[in-house]
């Protein structure tokens, strides 16, 4: 199938050439005409399937469909919410590119900056609005902002919502919304939580499946390296010697951790940045950038600051900590091998991570190859006490950094 053969209108075709995008993938495919008939929608869509364009692309064209010609002030009919700064730039972003043979004006919103010019584009009229939860409501309140007129509501990456505490804000947020509307609803994984969610945001969905959470890309070679923890340095620099690895991602487990990469790679001159939850907006933002212009080589990211980086050719991820979730393993990976592409997924593992390893492998139902060969193998020695120490001080750090993630994302305000 081409996107041709979707009833797309000739403007949205225009711009999808533009990409040279030619095919939709499996949900775009799916997706896109449900929501142009005016469909609810249940999605549970892995990272990496198109899933964006799959609600951005109708949304365009229903707007465009009922505004016409229209002039004077635009009114919001869109509302899309999603849990991260970065992904709801990315959203934006991606709006700016399918709509722009069309009048459709758009915005994005979200915290840890003034709000000021966010409030100012709002008073000139947009027809679609992307949110983070607690600017949003944060502007609601303050009266900027009035949700009467939505026709249309996307929750985009709702499981990561509930993980991040948000699911008081989105049940307050739906207070503010019009009974009669259409609502799409998209999740990696679709658990009893997100469900019960689901039934109270959606009427009569259709209910489209790509991707399950357990499966990766079959376009993404896996490689496991074992190593001591001792090591894990030292190996990450001797893979990174292979000079075709020219624009990398790493995953760390923690805020603390993912600084630590980065100042370890600046000493041996590999140019690097970190993005975490304690980052400022526009480092984060400069970060990402540079890393898309080919400035730095490694970008070191967390799981939740890693939601919102979307590069279509980035080849290569690598899990400097390997995730005691297997879930968030296929997230991780997932950033590679995107549309189609080839993708490269590096994991180190320490001994104490290789139960991990085994999980992951358990949920996917694939054995992931070993390399072998390599100057820093893992051995059984016992921690030496000194290493004991140092681990227990990593969990604790970890333990910390969980829970006051947990209790700064409950108000969902610096989101």
């Amino acid at each position: 199938m081409t996107f041709e053969e979707l009833p797309l209108i000739a403007p949205i075709l225009k711009a999808l050439k533009d990409k040279n995008y030619t095919e939709p993938t499996a949900i775009q495919a799916k997706a896109i005409p449900l929501v142009l008939d005016r469909n609810d929608v249940l999605g549970s869509a892995q990272t990496g399937t198109g899933k964006t364009a799959a609600f951005a692309i109708p949304i365009i064209q229903r707007i465009h469909e009922m505004e016409g010609g229209n002039g004077g002030k635009p009114q919001l009919l869109s509302l899309i919410v999603t849990p991260t700064r970065e992904l709801a730039i990315q959203i934006d972003e991606n709006i700016r590119l399918y709509s722009k043979y069309t009048n459709l004006k758009h915005t994005v919103i979200f915290g840890g900056v003034k709000q000021g010019s966010q409030v100012d584009k709002l008073k000139r009229g947009v027809h679609v609005l992307v949110a983070t939860p607690g600017r949003l409501l944060d502007l609601i309140s303050q009266g900027h902002i009035s949700l009467n007129q939505i026709k249309i509501f996307v929750l985009d990456e709702a499981d990561r919502m509930l993980d991040m505490g948000f699911v008081n804000d989105v049940k307050k947020l739906l207070t503010y919304l019009p009974k009669q509307r259409q609502s799409l609803f998209f999740s990696a994984t679709m658990p009893t939580s997100i469900l019960k969610l689901a039934n109270e945001i959606l009427t009569n969905p259709k209910k489209i499946e790509v991707n399950p959470v357990s499966s990766t890309a079959e376009t993404i070679q896996q490689y496991l390296y074992y190593t001591n923890r001792e090591s894990k340095k030292k190996l990450l620099l001797h893979i990174l010697k292979d000079d075709k690895m020219d624009q990398v991602l790493i995953f760390g487990r923690t805020k603390h951790g993912a600084d630590r990469i980065a100042r370890d790679l600046h000493k041996y001159k590999i140019k690097s940045a970190a993005i975490h939850g304690d980052k400022a907006q526009n480092q984060r933002q400069k970060a990402l950038k540079d890393f898309k212009a080919g400035k730095i080589r490694v970008l070191v990211a967390t799981d939740i600051a890693a939601r919102g980086i979307d590069i279509d050719k980035l080849k290569y991820v690598i899990n400097y900590d390997v995730p005691g979730e297997a879930e968030t393993y296929v997230h991780r990976i997932g950033r590679s091998g995107r549309a189609g592409e080839a993708g490269v997924a590096i994991s180190i593992s320490e001994p104490e991570e290789n139960t991990n390893v085994k999980a992951i492998e358990k949920l996917t139902k694939q054995t992931i190859k070993v390399i072998k060969d390599h100057p820093f193998p893992q051995t059984e020695k016992p921690m030496t006490e000194a290493e004991k120490k140092e681990w227990n001080k990593e969990k604790q750090r970890r333990k910390q950094e969980f829970f006051a993630n947990r209790k700064k994302s409950g108000g969902g305000r610096r989101r």
